[in-house]
């Protein structure tokens, strides 16, 4: 099974961008770690402390019942003020070395948020410095449904592939698209558990059910009931026809 990292500039991006993927995942037996650039805060209706208990809520939706649980750290960055620097860089290629992270996930790089655009390059940056020997990086922070071993020796991730949450009004154009038949609902939850930001401001509840359109959407066009798409840079390789749908 594969060492997975699933990164977001904020709690609540990656149950956005995949959370149906995350849960099929983990349910697959992967090894998961959620890493949160920042906790989101300040916004309308939320505190650092109601956010940390929502992203925490949202975890454990996403996590099987059965078998290791999904993981998840905060590196706490400055929400609204990300910025692409060497420090940032090495924090996430600590997280890459201590978790051993053979695949990463991060936002689609054409975004109008800055902090999505920041972090998407942040991660390509830490992908290559990880790999980096004789330069020591930070361990990371404690996180919420477990703990990583001590920073391990350096890694390049074999795959580096770009979910959706983007906010541009523009439809995707994936390079594959994963079948979450089955998953939509805990996809669903796993956002309403941000009560602050998906269930307390009205306008936001529109949101919500765009996911669930998009997620017919996308599973129509590989024939199945949902899908979340995905797009990659680096072509992937087939042994066989056997997976495709």
């Amino acid at each position: 099974m594969a060492r997975i990292l699933i990164v977001g500039p904020h709690p609540d991006d990656q149950e956005l961008g995949m959370g149906g993927t995350i849960a099929r995942l983990a349910e697959q037996g992967h090894d998961i770690l959620l890493l949160d650039m920042t906790n989101g805060e300040p916004t309308p209706f939320g505190d650092p402390e109601t956010r940390a208990e929502e992203a925490e809520a949202a975890r454990r939706i996403l996590s099987p019942e059965d078998g290791p649980g999904i993981r998840r750290v905060c590196l706490g960055l400055p929400n609204r003020f990300v910025e692409h620097t060497i420090e940032a860089r090495h924090a996430v290629a600590g997280v890459i070395r201590a978790h051993q992270a053979e695949i990463i996930f991060t936002p689609f790089f054409e975004d109008a948020h800055p902090d999505h655009i920041a972090t998407t390059r942040i991660v390509e940056d830490a992908r290559f410095d990880a790999k980096l020997t004789k330069i020591d990086m930070p361990a990371p922070p404690p996180m919420t449904g477990g703990t990583l071993s001590e920073i391990g020796p350096p890694i390049y991730p074999k795959w580096l592939f770009y979910y959706y949450a983007t906010h541009l009004r523009w439809v995707a154009n994936p390079s594959f698209i994963f079948d979450i038949t089955g998953y939509v609902d805990r996809k669903i939850d796993s956002i309403n558990a941000y009560r602050t930001q998906f269930v307390l401001p009205e306008k936001n509840r529109k949101i919500v059910e765009w996911v669930g359109a998009s997620a017919t959407y996308f599973g129509s066009r590989i024939g199945a009931d949902a899908g979340e798409p995905f797009f990659t840079k680096e072509p992937v390789g087939l042994g066989s026809l056997d997976g495709i749908v």
